[in-house]
C-alpha cells in the first residue's frame, strides 16, 4: 500500500497549509468512514468548481486558490487522503467536449480541443476500490444548475455534467461510487499511482497557441461563467 500513499511533487501534503487544514478539521480523529466522508466533502463543496491555469498544478496551490476542476480537485483529494492514512490512486480519460457546452461559449466552445483530458479518484476502503468524481462540482453550482434547469428529465449533458439522471445525480459519498461526468468518457487511459505519473504518459492535447489562450482568456470566461451560475438568485 505504501506506493498509494506516498508523497509526490504534486500531492504534497506535508506542506503547511495541507497539514494545517488537517488539523484544523480535525479528520485524524475520526474513524476512517467519516474521515473519508467529511474530505470528500470539504473537496466538492468548499473548493469551487472552477477552472486553474494548469493540471499540473500541486494539491497547495489548489487550496490557495480555492477552485479546481476534476483533474485539480483531484489532486487535492488525493493529497488529503494519503494525508490521512487513506490509500488512493487517479484514473484518466478524455471527455467529449459536448460535456463543457455552456461552461464553455461562444469561440471558447468552437475552439477547445473534441476530447477533454479528464479523471476521477479511486480510494480503498474496507478492502474495495471506490471510484468517486462527483466531488467535482460543488452542491451550491449544481442545485442552481438543476433549478435552471427543472424542465430536464433523464440525463443532461453540459456545464460540466454528464449523467443518466440530472435530478438525482448519484454525488454523496457512503459505502459507493460517485459519478457526476461519466458518461461523457470517451477513451480511458487506465490506473495510476499519481497525477505526475499520469501526466507524465497524458495530458490534454493542445497547441501552445491555444494553451495561451485558455491560460489567459478561455479559463476566465468559463469561471465567469460558472459564477454566474453560482450566484444566480433562483426563486
Amino acid at each position: 500500500m505504501e506506493k498509494y500513499l506516498e508523497e509526490t511533487r504534486m500531492l504534497n501534503y506535508s506542506e503547511k497549509s495541507i497539514q494545517a487544514l488537517i488539523s484544523k478539521r480535525k479528520w485524524k480523529e475520526l474513524d476512517e468512514f467519516n474521515r473519508i466522508k467529511e474530505i470528500y466533502n470539504y473537496v466538492r463543496d468548499e473548493i469551487a468548481f472552477g477552472y486553474n491555469k494548469d493540471d499540473d498544478i500541486s494539491a497547495t496551490k489548489v487550496l490557495s486558490d480555492g477552485y479546481g476542476q476534476c483533474n485539480t480537485k483531484g489532486t487535492l483529494f488525493m493529497a488529503l487522503l494519503r494525508a490521512c492514512g487513506i490509500p488512493c490512486r487517479i484514473h484518466g480519460f478524455t471527455i467529449d467536449k459536448k460535456l463543457q457546452k455552456g461552461a464553455m461559449t461562444g469561440i471558447v466552445y468552437k475552439n477547445a480541443p473534441e476530447n477533454i483530458f479528464h479523471s476521477w479518484v479511486e480510494l480503498l476502503f474496507e478492502e474495495k476500490w471506490y471510484e468517486l468524481e462527483a466531488f467535482i462540482l460543488d452542491s451550491r453550482y449544481l442545485n442552481n444548475l438543476q433549478k435552471i434547469h427543472s424542465d430536464c428529465v433523464g440525463a443532461f449533458c453540459g456545464y460540466g455534467v454528464a449523467v443518466r439522471d440530472f435530478a438525482n445525480p448519484v454525488i454523496e459519498w457512503n459505502r459507493n461510487n460517485t459519478y457526476i461526468q461519466s458518461e461523457g468518457i470517451n477513451q480511458d487511459f487506465g490506473v495510476y499511482n499519481s497525477p505526475d505519473e499520469l501526466l507524465k504518459e497524458h495530458s490534454q492535447e493542445m497547441g501552445s497557441f491555444k494553451r495561451f489562450l485558455y491560460r489567459h482568456l478561455g479559463r476566465r470566461l468559463m469561471n465567469k461563467n460558472i459564477k454566474k451560475i453560482r450566484n444566480k438568485a433562483i426563486k
